[in-house]
């Protein structure tokens, strides 16, 4: 019997009888209950794909235990039975969330039909929930965009700040740190989730053919217009479209796309139709739009209207701590679609990796893993199987290509390096003289002097500042203005 759970609550026992003998022959397992109270604990103890109750129960009636049970948030399929055929019950009824209702007499096979159309509804219902939860948790931040750093956390809490709005989101970053994935996950984590997902690379098609490409043409609409096409944007109705590239759309047609996101409307090209444009739009970029606005090449209104939520992803380089976590994320990956078994990688092959300036980002380290895990001799990755662009650039990054936290870390690996074995006192105080003094004479160069200036750029008091330069020796003529 696995056609279904059905629960009967009817306080009549012969029509009780009827009906779980009825629905047993049909293949499914039946419960009964006698009135209110007992139906309702059957419902929240257990799990009932339907529930045929009885309006008129000795201590209730079934709209009462109705309206608990939809309270209590159980998605059992409600049947309400009733002899009273009138509108008011059967209002009440369908307001109170029931599945359907059906009035005494009935046909037999009229409670079959109802009950096979219930338990479908609820399957249908349930796979539907199951598939959201599956994509929403396959698309969770954290889960594909890997990373617990600082500034990845501020992008995931932006993302979970805009998902259920419509706000036009633009993503920048370099090429290769994951803007489509983003995109993606802020996709099937918003309202529109089961509604298409549309991604178009602008910079990859003629500028010819793109306005074709988003909005669509009418047959003989140019040469070579043989038949009607549909656009980007109509094949994206009701859910998001992602304009990757957006720097990269010709000046003539971005006027036509600030058009379409003022006025939600456009036209294929070459027809007159005016059509809707139900579509959240996403847009990423890995061009300075500020300083394209400055040079002219883009529209300084456009760019406002698609930056309404900006979210910066930043390079590889700028988080580097996530490196040890992507790798061993694309090892699970390369084994498992790959069928090669690689473990991880060495200690000294994680310092190179750690240590090179990655100007391709995450998919310069997926490709440059994979490219690994396939010729490498055994399950341990060591340098020698990387493959890396700049090998020196590998062992010492670019000073102008890190963050002032990053040059601290590196100079204090060196640190610990050339000190391993020898007992260090004191690290504190001597790391933040190195850092306040050069801090305190460059302030006090940019002010020509005036402490008094300098202490506010710093933000401590005037007195703190005095000490330090007397505590550190510091030496610095003051400048007349």
């Amino acid at each position: 019997m696995d056609q279904g759970k059905i629960l009967v609550a009817e306080d009549e026992e012969s029509l009780r009888f009827i009906l779980k003998k009825a629905l047993e022959d049909e293949g499914y397992w039946v419960q009964t209950a006698v009135n209110g109270s007992s139906a309702r604990q059957s419902l929240t103890d257990s799990i009932f794909d339907v529930a045929l109750l009885d309006i008129k129960l000795p201590d209730t009636d079934g709209l009462t235990v109705l309206k608990e049970i939809k309270e209590a948030g159980v998605d059992t399929a409600m049947i309400l039975m009733t002899a009273q055929n009138t509108m008011r019950n059967a209002i009440g009824a369908m307001k109170s969330g029931a599945f359907d209702y059906i009035t005494k007499p009935f046909d037999l096979d009229e409670v079959m039909v109802l009950v096979k159309r219930a338990v479908d509804s609820r399957k249908l219902t349930r796979d539907f929930r199951e598939l959201k939860e599956e994509v929403k948790k396959r698309f969770e931040p954290g889960v594909n965009i890997i990373g617990t750093s600082s500034n990845m956390q501020g992008v995931y809490k932006t993302i979970g700040q805009v998902v259920d709005t419509q706000a036009t989101i633009l993503i920048q970053g370099e090429s290769g740190t994951g803007k489509e994935l983003v995109a993606k996950t802020i996709h099937y984590n918003s309202p529109r989730w089961n509604q298409p997902f549309i991604a178009i690379n602008c910079a990859a098609i003629p500028r010819d053919l793109l306005e074709s490409e988003l909005f669509g043409h009418e047959k003989g609409a140019f040469t070579g217009a043989l038949d009607r096409r549909i656009g980007k944007f109509e094949l994206a109705e009701a859910g998001t479209l992602f304009l990757d590239e957006v720097g990269d759309i010709p000046l003539e047609l971005q006027t036509k796309l600030l058009r379409v996101l003022q006025d939600r409307e456009y036209s294929r090209v070459g027809g007159r139709e005016i059509l809707k444009a139900d579509v959240r739009i996403l847009a990423a970029t890995n061009q300075d739009l500020e300083k394209s606005v400055r040079d002219r090449r883009f529209r300084e209104d456009l760019y406002f209207r698609l930056k309404v939520i900006p979210i910066y992803l930043p390079a590889l380089r700028e988080r580097r701590g996530d490196i040890p976590l992507l790798i061993s994320y694309f090892i699970d990956k390369i084994n498992r679609e790959m069928g090669i078994l690689i473990s991880g990688v060495s200690p000294e092959a994680l310092r190179l990796l750690e240590g090179y300036p990655w100007p391709g980002n995450v998919r310069e380290l997926e490709n440059t893993l994979i490219r690994a895990a396939v010729l490498s001799s055994g399950p341990i990755l060591f340098p020698k199987d990387f493959t890396l662009q700049n090998q020196q650039s590998a062992a010492a990054p670019e000073v102008d290509q890190l963050s002032l936290e990053e040059i601290i870390r590196h100079k204090l690996e060196d640190y610990f390096r050339r000190t391993e074995g020898v007992e260090v006192d004191n690290l504190y105080s001597l790391v933040i003289e190195r850092i306040e003094r050069p801090l305190i004479e460059l302030t006090l160069k940019k002010t020509r002097g005036n402490q008094i200036r300098a202490a506010q750029i710093l933000g401590i008091n005037r007195n703190t500042l005095r000490k330090k330069i007397t505590d550190l020796r510091i030496e610095f003529k003051k400048e007349s203005s």
